[in-house]
């Protein structure tokens, strides 16, 4: 029987509350196999870590530390990157393979989105050419759920998702009971959803008002709707109902906000001196409500990917489940796979978990059905609200508290002995 072989898990790519139940799933899986599995390590800051060889050991954590990820959020256990590996970065290809022979690692999990399965598929491709013996297997997450097809077939949603999705059902909740005691003077709240380029985000605030009984208009990017269309929207809804709660997407085309890009070339809209709220919110006043009073602007920020509060159970159960699933394609299946979630066709929610090649999924964004967005252009159907409402779960996570604080995990910094020379990631060179 041949030795077990190291483990080195990384994140990458934008956190969620979540993100460490996958760890812990993939760590406790790995530990709970010692015949398989040997010191199960963490590249510190992702694939990063890996490169500059900064390696967690987190064999060597208390187990009440490692149980404790999943009721800490983002990715403050062992950080996360948005280093892209990309194909004409040989060295830092090779300095993967360097890294994980001196280590003795077999078995390496990602844990991201589109960009990371590509990491993954292109590290196992170069393993298997080295002659390295390495299992490479993917763990998904992303909170714009744009990971996988737009028929649901490589996965259903993915974990992180969910989280996110309760956040928005509830702050709609709130702010609906702000808009009606205050609507005299402010008739308008203008909040702007994360999403890129796809608009489950934003859908999600439907949520809030399935029976759709508040004066909610949602604005996703794939509306397709200008920003005349959209005042012209609002101060109907506004001549209806007398005020307006208007969810807007950050990718809905207001023309150039000057937002800047990260090293996998997508548009930071967060990180944009100006907000699409922002311009909605002056064009509105601009052009004049339909009711006296102002339109007000509320930009959530990271607290949508990071606040447990909102972490939603099912999304925390299911995020935990495919990283398990993830160590035990790793032992049972071999390289080349990411973990999947996939829904149990029928009116009562399921999921069970399977394994989906990499290749197939790395680099693949599935796009926002159409049909599950009104012909208006301004709410989503019953269609999409059966498919997302199951995900927000039905109660409050359970978060541990230490004199009146959030109790999260606290991984001691051990790291392993550096074994090769120092290393500046190649697009970290000037």
């Amino acid at each position: 029987m041949s030795e077990p072989k190291n483990v080195v898990v990384a994140q990458s790519g934008g956190p969620t509350p979540v993100i460490n139940s996958s760890l812990r799933g993939v760590v406790e899986t790995c530990m709970a196999k010692p015949e398989i599995f040997g010191t199960v390590y963490a590249g510190l800051h992702g694939i990063e870590g890996v490169l500059k060889e900064e390696l967690i050991n987190l064999s060597a954590q208390p187990k009440e530390e490692i149980a404790l990820l999943s009721a800490t959020p983002a990715a403050g256990s062992i950080g996360t990157c948005r280093y892209k590996l990309k194909a004409q970065q040989e060295e830092d290809f090779e300095r993967v393979i360097e890294i994980f022979k001196a280590h003795d690692v077999g078995y390496f999990f990602y844990n991201g989105g589109n960009d990371s399965m590509d990491t993954a598929n292109k590290v196992a491709q170069l393993a298997q050419e080295r002659g390295l013996d390495l299992v490479a297997v993917g763990v998904p997450k992303t909170i714009d759920n744009d990971v996988g097809d737009s028929e649901f077939k490589l996965i259903d949603h993915t974990p992180g998702y969910g989280s996110v999705a309760r956040y928005w059902a509830l702050n709609v909740q709130n702010a609906d009971q702000e808009n009606k005691g205050s609507c005299p003077a402010d008739p308008v709240l203008v909040m702007q959803a994360m999403g890129r380029k796809i608009g489950y985000i934003p859908a999600a605030a439907r949520l809030a008002d399935p029976d759709r009984e508040m004066p909610l208009l949602i604005f996703m990017k794939e509306s397709g709707l200008t920003l005349e269309a959209l005042a012209d929207k609002v101060n109907d809804m506004l001549k209806e109902r007398g005020r307006a709660i208007v969810v807007v997407s950050e990718g809905f085309n207001v023309g150039d906000i000057g937002a800047r890009k990260d090293s996998f070339g997508h548009t930071m809209f967060s990180a944009s001196g100006t907000t699409v709220a922002q311009i909605v919110v002056n064009y509105l006043n601009e052009v004049g409500l339909a009711t006296k009073g102002a339109a007000r602007g509320n930009v959530p920020g990271t607290d949508q990917r990071h606040s447990m509060i909102y972490a939603s159970t099912v999304d925390l159960e299911e995020a935990y489940k495919v990283g398990q699933k993830a160590a035990l394609i790793a032992a049972e299946e071999g390289s080349g796979y990411m973990s999947t979630i996939l829904r149990h066709p029928g009116s009562i929610y399921s999921v069970y978990y399977d394994k989906v090649s990499l290749e197939l999924v790395a680099n693949s964004e599935r796009s926002f059905p159409k049909a599950w967005i009104t012909p208006g252009g301004t709410d989503v159907t019953d269609e999409f609200v059966a498919y997302a409402r199951p995900l927000i779960g039905e109660d409050w996570p359970s978060i541990p508290l230490v004199g009146g604080r959030q109790r999260f995990a606290q991984l001691k910094p051990i790291i392993a002995e550096q074994k090769l020379p120092a290393y500046v990631p190649q697009a970290d060179r000037k």
